[in-house]
């Protein structure tokens, strides 16, 4: 794993781990997108190394179940799970200091945000290939 994509886990784990401390959220709506976007995931990838990352122990039978498939990049746990919890740390600060009305303004326009972006923005996605878990190769 190089410098750059370590630099990019840190970043998507701050901030999903602030996002959570703030408002209560970042698994699905940060992580999952940006390891897509950022780092070419595909969608199964991206959605175990989420759950591997934010569900143990709570989810670990999900959890169990992506790793069986190849669906968890467990370098990618760790490093964002580690961030994510710094991120969290810091944005509990930073919600805890603001009043609660304003909390809940920030939850509401960032759900509102990323609701028109998937009503209206997203596009559909072809067929996907099978690959192989550990190159992103089409087996």
């Amino acid at each position: 794993m190089d410098t750059q994509t370590i630099i990019i886990l840190f970043c998507i784990g701050i901030v999903a781990g602030m996002l959570s401390g703030v408002v209560g959220i970042g698994g699905g709506i940060i992580i999952v997108p940006a390891l897509v976007f950022f780092l070419g995931f595909s969608q199964l990838k991206a959605q175990g190394t989420s759950l591997g990352i934010l569900l143990l122990p709570v989810g670990i039978l999900a959890v169990i179940q992506f790793y069986k498939q190849g669906y968890i990049d467990m370098k990618t746990v760790g490093i964002v799970a580690c961030s994510f919890v710094v991120g969290g740390y810091l944005g509990s600060k930073i919600a805890l200091a603001l009043p609660q009305e304003t909390v809940k303004k920030v939850f509401a326009v960032l759900l509102l945000l990323i609701s028109i972006k998937m009503f209206f923005f997203d596009k559909p996605k072809t067929a996907s290939v099978k690959t192989n878990s550990v190159t992103e190769k089409p087996v």
